[in-house]
């Protein structure tokens, strides 16, 4: 990580295009962000999108920008996430999502920092510094057909690589004393000990969600400590034992026996007991679901359905459906 931030403070100086690779939770906005606040368009905007988040029509118009008319719902004009980075910076987060057409207009944003909108054929110039991420190697898509290669060379010129967080443990006593100090701010709490057998524990866990799954666990031991201190029984499951969480996974076996019984029914080719059945796999999953969200929730009913995104008379309902009224 010390080669990454000496490679973040010498390209943020430049206006040289950076793809920041990695897998997912390793922390590449952060990074990409960094570039910005060290650059000398720090005080003109930063812009994210996730290209991974929108399908090709959507994600091109909030690109762009489209115009009134050029498609169903394109009732005004609208700025692109370009023209409003203009002079700033723009961080296009899975970039290796996006689609062939797609990056043909990336790579002319890049070479010649100007663009269409959708439906208009009147040329936007542009200044902008453009900072891509990816959690795939992109040459191997390139070389699958599925990247431009010419547009790759083009966002490689200075790439960064950001290790997962299981080849870079020595840094968790650090992030967790970030995160305590973030979550404490934000929760008016004084969690301030960390219990070294919690720290070893979240040392030997190989966070295959990376520094947001860490993130994430810090900030529920904030939450639910009872005292000051930091204590391995705060932690997930997962992290001191190794073991899987109880999830829906943990009825396994009745899934198996369902599952059989599936299988036992296409055979007979008996419609009306597959339907059945499905309806009986549904109501099994959803009971599950509910049960766990209500403890979580302390049994609290409003708290519950709104994590749920129901109301408060359909989950009641739901309670009494499947049992679960009054079980604590």
């Amino acid at each position: 990580m010390a080669e990454v931030y000496r490679i973040t403070r010498q390209v943020a100086r430049s206006q040289a295009s950076v793809l920041l690779l990695g897998e997912t939770g390793t922390g590449k906005e952060l990074i990409a962000h960094a570039v910005h606040e060290l650059s000398s368009r720090r005080d003109r905007p930063f812009v994210r999108v996730n290209c991974g988040a929108l399908s090709e029509n959507l994600l091109e118009s909030e690109l762009f920008g489209h115009v009134r008319g050029a498609f169903t719902g394109a009732i005004d004009n609208r700025t692109g996430r370009f023209e409003a980075a203009h002079k700033g910076t723009i961080f296009l987060d899975e970039i290796n999502s996006t689609s062939l057409h797609l990056q043909v207009k990336l790579l002319r944003v890049l070479q010649e920092r100007e663009f269409e909108r959708v439906g208009d054929t009147r040329t936007v110039q542009v200044d902008t510094r453009v900072i891509t991420a990816s959690n795939r190697d992109l040459l191997d898509l390139a070389t699958e057909g599925l990247f431009r290669e010419d547009l790759f060379y083009r966002l490689n010129v200075v790439p960064i690589y950001l290790p997962p967080l299981r080849e870079r443990t020595g840094d968790i006593p650090e992030l967790v004393a970030h995160f305590l100090n973030t979550y404490n701010e934000q929760n008016d709490r004084y969690v301030a000990h960390i219990d070294p057998r919690a720290m070893d524990a979240l040392q030997q866990y190989a966070w295959p969600g990376n520094v947001r799954e860490l993130q994430n666990y810090v900030e529920r031991a904030v939450v639910m400590a009872p005292g000051d201190e930091l204590t391995a029984d705060l932690l997930p499951e997962v992290v001191t034992t190794g073991r899987a969480p109880r999830t829906l996974g943990a009825r396994a076996v009745d899934f198996d026996s369902l599952a059989e019984e599936l299988v036992e029914v296409g055979l007979n080719g008996v419609d009306e007991s597959a339907d059945n059945l499905h309806g009986r796999i549904v109501d099994h999953v959803e009971r599950e679901v509910i049960a766990q969200v209500m403890s979580r929730c302390d049994h609290v009913q409003i708290k519950a359905a709104a994590r749920l995104g129901i109301n408060r008379n359909t989950l009641h309902k739901k309670l009494i459906q499947y049992g679960l009224e009054g079980e604590s």
